[in-house]
């Protein structure tokens, strides 16, 4: 508690001339909702009850106990933090399968993501039916506007600014962009290899 740690992690792993950006870490962190399953299947190798993942950059860290509301919903995961993993190895040897992103809930900032996708459910959107148009194929989630928490190293973008987000895509700065209200667009989808296991790409 009340301890602040900064870890060094890369710009680029598949460049390391791209160098390093400092990251901090502490006792409260946002990790990803699909990240964690409670009653997980054989092949999640992410986190879960009793489970241990590597924090990408910083430590292994091993599920405890699931927090939930009145209502059933998770609101928090008490965790363990291995202290001589730092950078993702173990000094006794032990391996861990899966690798989670995460950001410091003391120093991450918000931002808008807008996730953009086909615009048309079909490939050919006028190839149409009787008493239809190319209307009918609009796809309603071609657009899905979010609010993400990222790494405080973000703070000043600029617009046309890239970046990729591991495991999420491609983004780009938006021209609406502002240091109080940071938007990135998604340009690129990447594969998730679990979304793919499971069935649900």
């Amino acid at each position: 508690e009340n301890k602040t740690e900064w870890l060094d992690a890369q710009n680029n792993p598949e460049d390391l001339s791209a160098g390093t950006r400092k990251v901090s870490f502490s006792r409260e962190l946002y990790i990803e909702k699909d990240d964690f399953m409670e009653e997980a299947p054989n092949k999640f190798f992410r986190l879960k009850p009793g489970g241990e993942v590597r924090l990408r950059y910083g430590y292994f860290i091993k599920c405890n106990e699931v927090i939930k509301d009145e209502s059933g919903n998770i609101t928090a995961l008490h965790c363990t933090y291995d202290p001589e993993s730092k950078g993702g190895q173990s000094p006794d040897g032990r391996k861990v399968k899966g690798t989670i992103h995460w950001a410091d809930s003391k120093t991450c900032i918000d931002a808008e993501l807008r996730l953009y996708d086909r615009l048309f459910v079909k490939e050919n959107p006028e190839d149409v039916g009787e008493g239809q148009t190319y209307l009918d194929f609009l796809n309603p989630d071609s657009l899905k506007v979010i609010t993400a928490k990222v790494e405080q190293s973000l703070k000043n973008v600029k617009p046309m600014d890239r970046f990729q987000f591991e495991r999420k895509g491609y983004f780009c700065v938006d021209k609406d962009s502002k240091p109080d209200k940071i938007v990135f667009n998604r340009i690129v989808t990447l594969k998730d290899s679990w979304t793919k296991i499971a069935g649900n790409e």
